[in-house]
């Protein structure tokens, strides 16, 4: 069992004039950031850069995965119906072109929050209509009906994340989240709109071997998904997952290339990558553009 991190995970202490606005905005506003919540090591580096992931529909999540920081209960609170308006004044304010919005699971909504998803798209669309959405949500317990509400809103990009292999996965989730159900959601994503861009992510470090992970991006291409993301599991607190292993720099290149080779349009894969990723997010925005001039030259 390993229990230093090893140099390759260390980083810079957060600060600088954007990082200190983007966190006094989101305090005064009532707002959550999943960079946050989820104690991720690239906050100062993606803050700074004035770039980050939104978390809605409160800090409370209704169920208790064991790699998660973020707070569980049977409930969250009553969802705040101004949220969706909040949220995109503060995003026109950074006057970004990409970001993403994620959630806790909210199994005790009649919708699980899916019409809450819907209206944040819409609203960031009213206010900012710059700017490129990307959706990271959970699994609607499988509901195409309510997954249709957010491909309806039409964000750019919709991430759903499996989390980690097929094997691990009932040691590492909680138990109302699948395997199967995961790569159900993503490949109803292309079932019902075919052109969506679709996005995962996989954590290492929990005890998978290599074969594993081949076959968990290879699963994830099965199901038509475009972009997959691979980093290294950290434990949050003492009650959660130990660190199984410090995968080396060498190997994330090399799932890399693996995932390069299975057909991914883009592989972020490195020790301190998360799903939400400033280099990642990057590289789609510029996918989607070269992807729209293509269409309007072609049309």
């Amino acid at each position: 069992m390993h229990r230093n991190k090893p140099p390759w995970l260390k980083v810079k202490a957060p600060g600088g004039e954007r990082y200190t606005w983007i966190k006094h905005q989101a305090r005064e506003l009532g707002l959550h950031t999943v960079c946050e919540e989820a104690h991720c090591p690239n906050i100062g580096e993606c803050w700074s850069s004035g770039t980050a992931t939104f978390m809605v529909m409160s800090d409370i999540c209704t169920r208790g995965c064991r790699f998660c920081a973020v707070n569980t209960k049977r409930n969250g609170p009553p969802l705040d119906v101004e949220e969706p308006i909040k949220l995109a004044s503060t995003i026109a304010g950074m006057g970004l072109d990409y970001v993403v919005v994620t959630s806790v699971n909210r199994d005790d909504l009649d919708d699980q929050g899916a019409g809450h998803f819907a209206s944040c798209i819409r609203e960031i669309r009213a206010a900012s209509p710059q700017t490129m959405v990307e959706v990271l949500i959970p699994d609607f317990q499988g509901r195409e009906d309510l997954l249709q509400l957010v491909i309806d809103a039409q964000p750019e990009v919709i991430a759903h994340n499996i989390e980690t292999t097929r094997t691990l996965t009932p040691s590492v989730r909680d138990p109302r989240a699948g395997y199967e159900q995961s790569l159900g959601i993503l490949q109803a994503i292309k079932s019902n709109q075919p052109t969506m861009p679709t996005k995962s992510s996989i954590m290492v470090g929990l005890g998978e071997t290599e074969e594993d992970v081949i076959t968990a991006m290879a699963d994830l291409r099965a199901v038509g998904c475009d972009f997959v993301t691979i980093g290294q599991y950290l434990q949050p607190a003492g009650k959660h997952l130990k660190v199984v292993e410090y995968v080396t720099p060498e190997q994330f290149e090399h799932y890399r290339v693996l995932g390069e080779g299975l057909g991914f349009r883009y592989v972020a894969s490195g020790p301190l990558v998360r799903s939400s990723y400033k280099a990642g997010e990057f590289f789609i925005r510029q996918h989607l553009k070269s992807q729209g001039n293509t269409q309007e030259a072609s049309a």
